[in-house]
């Protein structure tokens, strides 16, 4: 490659000195160089492919004279002399290095700067090799499996020799300047192939027992961040690696070390502790500041209100930051006293500042509970002024479910009415049976717990309990007749009025033993029971038939009984009356 741009150059160098023939014989002969035996002679003391210092006499449109001793000039391509934007940068009087590459086809000595400056270049990699010395150079650009430096010739540098860690882009180092070790070179082949890892790697082995020398427990010092991963930081100490665990990060909570820190950046931490065998250093962060928990109880009583601003919003609440490191947890249950949340999100949203109320710390576990509704009136106080217990209130049925009747009272709040307070006769399986979702119903204000946030309704107090009147009415002993509504396993009921059952065990069926209902009764049979009992409270009343069988044998016996004496009486006085008749001294 090199020696490609060396023939370019010749055969332009040529070309230009044929067309420039003409002009450098005038020049020669004004400036007296007509005397060929005294050039001739210069010229003895000169070799080709030496590099020599001249000076620069005269300044052409294409060409550049050049003194380089013994009153013997040559010329150089102006072009070899010019920057970037085209300007010549040397002015007559300047000395510079050229080489001595040849005679052109008149015989005129050719110059080059460009070929000086290669050898120069060569010589210094050359030496740089042999002594292990670092050279200075420019990345310029990105190549297959590396990067081209300008060291004043192209080098090579490997993807895997421009840092100590592997490198995924390469695209950042271009335009840097750095010092690189040759690792080899190839003149002929005009190939040179650096390393800036291993000068990396010395100078971290030199940091590094600097550091080790110094480094101690509980000591302050300052590293730059070297990567972040999900469970802390490494820190560059100086040739040897800490970690700043994500726990140490900060007295409160830290859910990703990259939210707050960058690859690259400054930090300042404390020395935890250092296994020197290992080389292991744990770091601290927080440990630079007070642990506020220390004081929380103090700072914060629970029941105060306090300003605070939302750093995290999650599906069962919001995370609200008191204080550096102090963060506390308002949960979805605590936002509205009446409003039904969805999600978080809809109420606060992250960066949001808001006023909270303490509702409990646990210093130990470092946890706080918050509240946000706290902070506004409980409109539950209001509705137990308004709705005293006995009130008879009109709502709209807004949900039904088989434990009872929810029923708007107010704008976010429902009253319920338990399946137990729907009816005092009926036995209610599904209050859909009876109510259907935006019904219009009257309901009693049973009792409004402001504490846990319930309202209750009864829909049957609306109405007088019939159960106390029926304890009057059928005391026990009581003979009843009603239909067989129902057969269980463990018995049957008894519908004994319009709504109300009893029930009849399977120990009071018969008399005799019964393992099943269905071996005596169907469902619809009219049959009479005695009353054993009537529980107003419960709403259970209990009958037996077995106790009114007995009590029909035991009429039908006394009867018998009682006929049977007459009738023993009638025969033996018969039988008296004629024994006494037979003997006379009787």
């Amino acid at each position: 490659m090199a020696n490609g741009n060396d023939m370019t150059v010749n055969q332009e160098t040529d070309k230009e000195n044929q067309s420039q023939s003409s002009e450098i014989q005038t020049d020669k002969s004004d400036e007296g160089f007509g005397f060929k035996e005294l050039y001739e002679q210069s010229l003895q003391n000169l070799q080709m492919g030496e590099i020599v210092r001249g000076k620069v006499v005269q300044i052409g449109l294409d060409v550049i004279m050049v003194d380089v001793g013994w009153k013997t000039e040559g010329y150089i391509l102006a072009r070899e002399l010019k920057d970037a934007d085209g300007n010549i940068t040397v002015a007559v009087g300047d000395e510079i290095e050229i080489l001595v590459d040849k005679r052109d086809s008149d015989g005129n000595l050719v110059l080059s700067r460009e070929k000086a400056a290669k050898i120069k270049v060569w010589e210094n990699v050359r030496s740089a090799y042999e002594q292990n010395r670092a050279i200075r150079g420019t990345i310029v650009e990105r190549l297959k499996g590396g990067l081209s430096v300008d060291i004043g010739i192209p080098a090579f540098l490997p993807g895997s020799q421009v840092d100590i860690r592997p490198v995924r882009d390469l695209e950042r180092y271009i335009g840097q300047t750095y010092l690189f070790e040759i690792l080899k070179y190839d003149r002929k082949r005009n190939n040179v192939v650096l390393s800036r890892r291993t000068i990396l790697e010395r100078e971290r082995e030199e940091l590094k027992k600097e550091t080790l020398g110094k480094i101690e427990e509980g000591i302050i010092v300052e590293g730059i961040i070297k990567n972040i991963t999900d469970y802390g930081i490494f820190v560059d100490l100086g040739g040897i690696d800490g970690l700043l665990h994500v726990t140490d990060i900060s007295w409160g909570r830290i859910s990703r070390p990259s939210d707050g820190f960058s690859r690259g950046d400054k930090i300042t931490v404390k020395v935890l502790s250092f296994d020197r065998e290992k080389e292991r250093v744990s770091l601290g962060l927080k440990q630079l500041a007070d642990n506020p928990w220390h004081t929380i109880l103090e700072k914060y009583p629970v029941g105060s209100v306090i300003d605070g601003r939302v750093v995290n919003v999650t599906d069962y609440g919001a995370f609200i930051e008191l204080e550096p490191g102090v963060e506390g947890l308002i949960h979805i249950s605590e936002m509205f006293w009446t409003r039904e949340i969805r999600h978080p999100s809809k109420v606060l949203q992250v960066g949001q500042k808001v006023q909270v109320m303490i509702l409990d710390i646990n210093q130990e576990s470092k946890r706080i509970s918050l509240g946000l509704k706290q902070t506004t009136q409980n409109p539950w106080e209001n509705l137990r002024q308004k709705y005293p217990e006995g009130t008879v209130i009109r709502g709209t049925i807004r949900n039904i479910t088989n434990f009872g009747i929810f029923v708007g009272v107010e704008d976010g709040i429902d009253g319920l009415v338990h399946v137990s307070d729907i009816s005092w006769k009926q036995r209610v399986k599904h209050p859909s049976e009876f109510y259907k979702k935006g019904q219009e119903i009257e309901a009693v204000v049973l009792h409004v717990d402001v504490e846990n946030e319930k309202f209750s309704l009864g829909i049957k107090q609306i109405e007088r309990n019939p159960w106390e009147e029926l304890a009057q009415r059928f005391a026990t002993g009581t003979i009843v007749s009603g239909k067989v509504t129902n057969l269980t396993d463990f018995g049957i009921f008894v519908e004994i009025e319009e709504g109300i059952e009893g029930l009849v065990h399977i120990s009071e069926l018969s008399q005799r033993r019964v393992k099943s209902p269905s071996e005596l009764f169907a469902v619809g049979d009219v049959i009479s029971a005695v009353v054993k009992s009537v529980d107003s409270k419960n709403r259970k009343i209990r009958l037996s038939v077995k106790d009114y069988e007995a009590s029909v044998d035991g009429s039908h016996s006394t009867t018998q009984y009682l006929n049977n004496r007459e009738n023993i009486g009638s025969n033996l006085g018969k039988a008296l009356a004629n024994a006494k008749l037979q003997d006379p001294e009787r």
